[in-house]
């Protein structure tokens, strides 16, 4: 099955960090989650997926095609949302719709219309006048109404209640069962992914330590249970006591 996101070797140095040669892919109409501690690299990966930074080396594929030399085309079939967006704060939410639909030669007057209804936002509202969840709400609704084939979200669940983040999980689910879509999203947030991944890409320190389905990712931490562990390792475990062993190494040095 071909890829519809493949990110191969990707570097980029800043000082104290690196982004060391990552690597992962997402097949079509799978949710991939990307996990890590705060400062681990995750929207350091996504930003360079979407050439917000330069690249030092690597490539990143969209729909099989180089993204960097297909960018404007690629993004007609994409939608992007970033947690903490508070972009046009005093503009209406129809302002800001009448100026997105210009960019998407696909965009869909009824199919946005039905995004609105659906997550019951109030057009007339300014943008700041949401709550956070409700702008990410706004958000989707923008990229699925030119009926997007990727959505890239960064923290898209980050500030909000357990409702309101359980209401958006079911979201995604929906949006991956009826749009010819598929999502990549990061959260440190381990039981979002439990609840709604396929996939789970595990980067710590500017590097990816393991990339698999849910269930061969979960198989391969195995190593990290003791005797007192009677069923499998969450993704929060997996990632304390996997953190904590660096911590340990650390302290040895």
């Amino acid at each position: 099955m071909e890829s519809v996101l493949q990110v191969q070797n990707i570097c980029k140095h800043y000082p104290g960090f690196a982004l060391d040669h990552v690597s992962f892919s997402l097949a079509p109409r799978r949710i991939m989650g990307l996990i890590g501690k705060n400062g681990a690299g995750k929207s350091t990966t996504l930003k360079s997926i979407l050439n917000m930074v330069p690249l030092e080396s690597g490539s990143v594929k969209i729909f099989q095609k180089e993204f960097r030399q297909h960018e404007k085309e690629a993004k007609q079939r994409m939608g992007v949302v970033f947690g903490g967006i508070d972009f046009y704060p005093l503009k209406k939410l129809s302002a800001i719709t009448a100026v997105t639909r210009t960019f998407y030669t696909g965009w869909d007057q009824p199919q946005y219309q039905k995004y609105i209804r659906r997550f019951a936002l109030d057009e007339s509202k300014k943008f700041k006048e949401l709550s956070n969840g409700m702008k990410v709400k706004y958000l989707l609704a923008l990229a699925l109404s030119h009926h997007a084939e990727l959505l890239i979200l960064d923290e898209p669940t980050s500030g909000l209640d357990p409702v309101s983040r359980e209401e958006l999980l079911h979201i995604f689910r929906q949006i991956v069962k009826t749009e010819n879509c598929s999502i990549l999203f990061s959260t440190h947030i381990t039981s979002d992914l439990e609840k709604c991944a396929d996939d789970i890409t595990y980067i710590q320190d500017g590097r990816v330590l393991q990339s698999a389905d849910k269930a061969s990712f979960l198989h391969s931490f195995e190593h990290l249970k003791t005797p007192q562990d009677t069923g499998s390792l969450t993704l929060e475990e997996i990632m304390l006591r996997t953190e904590r062993s660096v911590w340990d190494e650390d302290a040895c040095v």
